[in-house]
Order: structure tokens, then sequence, then C-alpha cells
């Protein structure tokens, strides 16, 4: 099981106060002098440590956005395009059916390129910078490949992106191949892409910069410290449950790191850390099965399937972090069907927020869990979405209304939509009214007296 305690004890390879630690086997490096994603010594995980933790008094006066928050990270500001500064949602009718004390919408669809993979890139991108490379790669399933891409042009560097054939959404394709990356399609799955990566890494051929990449998940760290202060603003206390999608448990491995961090600096209590709920796709739920068995370790589903493109993963890297989070917060982890992530879809937009199908599960699985008595009705919650709807056009379709065909005239239109609505029958009673009303006439008097002397005058 991971060691995820912070210890105030500074190793003698740290640079400025930052070092990398391995949660299995607690060995520690230096951050910056070689290229290294899992420990030397075991392959465990790794993590980025500070000597000193901030608290949110540091983060005072500091602008918005990933970077206000750069006390928490390795540098004071990273390649950025800006990122960060979602908004906080509030969202009444969802609220209402699900029957919580109170519900906001973090919504990371509107970073840069539309994800919360962006928080990611700007820190991991500029560690590549530091670090000398000249070619950054991912595996995706397309929310990475569009940031990393992005990313990569405004540093300047070749970016290359392994994608699996015919599961990734068109919109994040086209903003991978206009930001000039080379696009690898391979015949496998996200995992199988995964895999691939790692060699290149290994061999020396690429910067791996996929959530295995420890500086990633401080970028990512950032999505709780907005919440955490955007809340205790507007309710005077922090949410009791963070509910968000899993994939490659990136985002629950970083919020936990969040809070741990938090905690540490004296910041909050052990009793104001937020439950940590993950949702999984039924097609591709590996961590619902571990949470539901009770397993320390995932085991690897090969064959995974789901409308939610964005967690079509069968084998999350972050588990030895996301799983303790999970625990031990308090939370749980749940799987739903892709009929009540469409349904989901169409919740949210019904509160002019557009999210992919993958984003909503996160309220997929708060419904499920108040249905289940698992999510009190006295809680606060915080359900992230986590990538645009025009990230998947197609399911956005979909979902949608269809068109509907009519003539080509106003006359046509009015019988399609119900000329007899009262909507309709007020605005021609008002017409007509005016129309007919003595300043109307004069009006139009007055407009022919006009016109009569314009047509004199040209004689």
């Amino acid at each position: 099981m991971a060691d995820l305690q912070l210890t105030d004890d500074v190793p003698p390879d740290a640079d400025d106060g930052v070092w990398l630690s391995c949660i299995e086997c607690g060995e520690t490096f230096a951050p910056f002098d070689d290229i290294r994603y899992t420990c030397d010594h075991c392959d465990g995980l790794l993590e980025v440590r500070y000597a000193d933790l901030p608290t949110f008094e540091d983060f005072e006066g500091e602008g918005s956005g990933v970077w206000r928050y750069h006390a928490a990270l390795p540098f004071d500001v990273g390649v950025t395009l800006p990122e960060g500064n979602t908004p906080l949602h509030e969202v009444p009718r969802i609220e209402n059916a699900a029957g919580v004390d109170s519900l906001r919408v973090k919504h990371e669809g509107m970073n840069p390129t539309g994800s919360f993979k962006d928080r990611g890139m700007t820190v991991g991108v500029r560690v590549a910078k530091e670090v000398g490379v000249d070619r950054l790669a991912c595996a995706s399933t397309g929310n990475t490949s569009a940031a990393l891409a992005a990313y990569g042009a405004r540093a300047g560097l070749e970016t290359l992106v392994l994608l699996p054939a015919g599961k990734v959404a068109a919109g994040k394709i086209a903003q991978a191949a206009l930001h000039r990356a080379r696009i690898l399609e391979v015949d496998g799955n996200f995992d199988q892409c995964l895999d691939i990566v790692q060699d290149l890494a290994q061999l020396g051929e690429a910067y791996l910069l996929n959530s295995l990449n420890p500086f990633r998940l401080e970028g990512q760290k950032t999505i709780g410290l907005e919440i955490m202060e955007e809340h205790y603003e507007d309710y005077g206390e922090y949410p009791d449950r963070i509910v968000l999608p899993v994939g490659n448990a990136g985002n629950t491995a970083a919020l936990y790191k969040c809070f741990r961090e938090l905690v540490k600096s004296g910041a909050i209590t052990e009793d104001q850390v937020p439950k940590l709920t993950g949702v999984q796709a039924e097609g591709a739920a590996p961590m619902v099965e571990a949470i539901e068995e009770g397993n320390d370790e995932v085991r690897r589903w090969d064959d995974v399937e789901t409308i939610a493109t964005a967690i079509r993963i069968g084998n999350p890297v972050n588990a030895p972090k996301a799983l303790p989070g999970i625990r031990a917060t308090g939370g749980t982890a749940v799987a739903v069907s892709d009929d009540e992530i469409t349904e989901a879809q169409r919740e949210i937009a019904g509160e002019g927020v557009g999210v992919e199908p993958a984003s909503a599960a996160s309220v997929a699985g708060l419904h499920k869990l108040r249905e289940e008595g698992v999510v009190g009705a006295d809680e606060s919650v915080v359900c992230l979405t986590t990538g645009h709807l025009l990230k998947d056009p197609d399911a956005a379709a979909a979902a949608g209304n269809d068109p509907e065909p009519v003539a080509n005239s106003t006359d046509a239109v009015l019988d399609h939509i119900g000329a007899s609505s009262s909507v309709g029958q007020s605005l021609r009673q008002k017409a007509s009214t005016a129309a007919t009303s003595p300043l109307a006439l004069l009006a139009g008097g007055v407009g022919l007296a006009y016109l009569y002397r314009k047509l004199r005058s040209t004689e």
C-alpha cells in the first residue's frame, strides 16, 4: 500500500525546497537533474514534495488562475495560455432534483483548450523546458492530446500523440491537428497506447506528459484550491463532497494531494477535507471494482467501452495514489450506465452548461448515490465537469434535439412553432392594435403626405 504521508524532513537532493519522493519505498530524487517518471529503485509512482507548504493567505493578491497558486507549485510561472479560474456554476434545478443542501458544478471545460488537462500541461511543459527536451509525447483519449499540442506549440516543442484508432472524438483530433502535433493512430486501446509512449520515454525518444508524470498532477491540484477558496467565499464553509469522473485517476490523486498539503500547512483541518467520490462508466470501471471489493490495487480491464470516451480507460495509472485518497477522505466510487450519462449531459445543458459525456458522469453518479442513500440530503456537493461539449460534437448532437425542417416563409414558421400559442396571440393582438390606433393612422397619413411632396418636387 502506498505511503502518502507528508514529512518535515528535507532530503539533501532537494532543489530550492522541491524534490521527488517515491510513494512506495520512500526514495527521494532531485527534481530536475534527470528525467524520471517512476522510482529508479522500485518503479513506484513519484510525488513532488515541498519544504514549505502555503496556506490560503499566501495566495492573496496573486491574481487568478493556476499561477495564482505558484507558492504551491515548483515554479513562479509556467508555459501559460493562461489557464484555470474556471467557473463554479450554480445549478438550482439539478440541486433541487438531487435533493442536496447545495450543489455547484466546477466546469473545467472553460480552460483554453476546453479541458482540465491545461492545468497539468502549464506545469509539465515548463518542466520539459527545464530538463532540456525537444520532443513531447502522450497517449490520449483526446483531451490530453489537444492540451499537449497547444502547450507544446506555445513552447516551440515538437509534439507526438498516440491515439486509439477510431476511439477519439472528432473535436479533440481537430485540436491536436491544428496545433501541429504528429498524430499516430494506434490499432489498440488507450492503455496500449500508453504502454508504447512509456517505451518511447524509456528509450529517450520523447518526454512523457501523461499523468504518470508527477509534475502534471501539480497543476491539476489547483482545481481543489480554486474550489475550496470560492466555496468558502460563497458559503462560509468548504464542500462536504467532491464528485468527479475517473479515467486515469489523475484528478482524484491531485485533489487528495491538494488536501493533504492544506492539512499539513494548517490551512484546513482533517474534518474539513471533502469526501472524494469517483464516478466511472459501467463499461470502464476498474476503480469502482477495486473500491467495492476492498482491493489495494486495480485489476486491468483489457476490454473497455463507453460513450464517455475521455474515461474509456481500463488501467488507471494513478490508482495507487487515488484509491487511498477515496478511502482516507470517506468517499466512494460508483459506476453509471451510458444512458445515465447521456441523461445527465442533457440535464446539465438544461442549466446552460455544456459538457462532454465523461463530464456528465459526475452528475449521473451524484443522482445514483443519492438514490442509494450514500450521499446525504444535508451535504454540500461540488461536481467536477472536465471537458467542454464541443470536445465531442457528435455525442452532443445525438443527445440534443433534432433539427426540424420548415418551409421558407414566416407563415410556415408560425404554423410550425404553434401560432396559437399565448405568446403569439399576444404579440399579434398588440401589432393589430398598434396598426389601427389613431397615432398609427396619423403616422400613415403623414407618411403619405411626405411621399406626395417628394414626388411633386422631382417633376
